[in-house]
């Protein structure tokens, strides 16, 4: 029998991981409607530590089970190729988009759709839906095969980027002026800025001391500060990517009644906002609202624009850094969990 591995962290403590090996199922063990996939390539990035800090919150543990509660498998976005199928319109050959295991392979229950085919396992039918369509790449207008790095890095990270902006001005800015991002070096959020260039606000972006340099060469800021540094005191929107209490502190303390929403996104420094001022960001939550006010098609087509506005640019902002097998995932892993890894690199694994 062919093993497939998978890497697992310590729900508790996400540094402590294990590649645990065990076998695949054979052709026999697959039921009606089960593809087998190996899992090709994906981008690991701050975001899926976000997955891992408020796994429970949000339910992102119960998409791939570890088989023990105490384990959890971290989700990554990524490319993933049928290897075995029961399914005649997914033969072994299919590739495919979408939310993938840190592991080499998974089976997945396919119920069929226009562009590709939705996970019905038992285990995943409660979960938010973005998180269990796959697409099939012979389908996706979006698809360019030249372009699966900035794909795997970049799509489920400015599919963020793009609700975000645009429920911000659905709401016309709260009647800001100014919007402050945290972690502005980071890809969501100055995904973010890309998406509000044409705002008409002033957009600042808040990094570390070592990342200014970097977030103000990628021109999409009005204004990039330190942390430590003072804003301006105006009406503003302050987006944070980071859940750090000390900034969110300082910039409310700061503002004042300036501070007209306070929103979480990300939690690349572990730190869950408790502020009640603050509300969490759940992008499925704007997904299904603009897909009740434009459609599936009319969706598609906005973020189709804006996603190719943004790939014609960010080839330009970060360097590629290609990473292979578990051992190498884990690396990294502990890398971005850390804070480590550098804002002018982008990690992509090859399974």
């Amino acid at each position: 029998m062919i093993s497939r591995w998978t890497v697992v962290v310590d729900r508790d403590d996400l540094s402590k991981t294990e590649v645990l090996h065990d076998e695949l199922p054979g052709s026999s063990e697959l039921s009606d409607c089960e593809v087998l996939l190996r899992v090709s390539r994906a981008g690991l990035t701050a975001n899926n530590v976000t997955y891992g800090v408020i796994g429970d919150m949000i339910g992102y543990w119960r998409f791939f089970p570890a088989g023990s509660e105490s384990q959890g498998v971290v989700p990554v976005w990524g490319f993933a190729d049928v290897v075995d199928s029961t399914v005649d319109a997914l033969p072994t050959g299919t590739r495919v988009y979408g939310y993938l295991p840190m592991a080499s392979h998974f089976v997945a229950r396919a119920r069929l759709t226009s562009s590709g085919f939705v996970d019905t396992a038992d285990h995943r039918a409660d979960l938010p839906a973005v998180y269990n369509s796959y697409l099939v790449t012979s389908q996706d207008p979006a698809y360019d095969e030249s372009l699966e790095d900035l794909q795997v890095l970049y799509r489920p990270l400015f599919l963020t980027s793009f609700l975000l902006a645009d429920r911000l001005v659905d709401n016309d800015f709260h009647g800001a002026r100014t919007v402050v991002i945290s972690s502005a070096s980071s890809k969501t959020a100055f995904g973010t800025a890309h998406c509000l260039r044409s705002a008409g606000l002033r957009v600042v972006g808040l990094t570390s001391p070592r990342n200014v340099e970097f977030t103000s060469g990628l021109g999409l800021y009005d204004t990039v500060l330190p942390y430590d540094a003072s804003v301006d005191v105006e009406p503003s929107v302050y987006l944070d990517f980071s859940g750090s209490a000390g900034v969110r502190s300082a910039l409310h303390d700061r503002l004042g009644s300036a501070l007209v929403k306070d929103i979480s996104i990300g939690l690349t420094h572990q730190a869950a906002s408790q502020d009640s001022r603050s509300e969490f960001f759940f992008a499925p939550d704007q997904v299904r609202k603009r897909m009740a006010d434009w459609g599936s098609d009319g969706f598609a087509e906005r973020f189709g624009e804006a996603w190719r506005g943004f790939t014609a640019q960010a080839g330009d902002w970060v360097g590629v850094v290609h990473h292979s097998g578990p051992e190498e995932l884990v690396d990294v892993w502990q890398a971005v969990l850390a804070g480590k890894s550098n804002p002018a690199g982008a990690d992509v694994i090859t399974f």
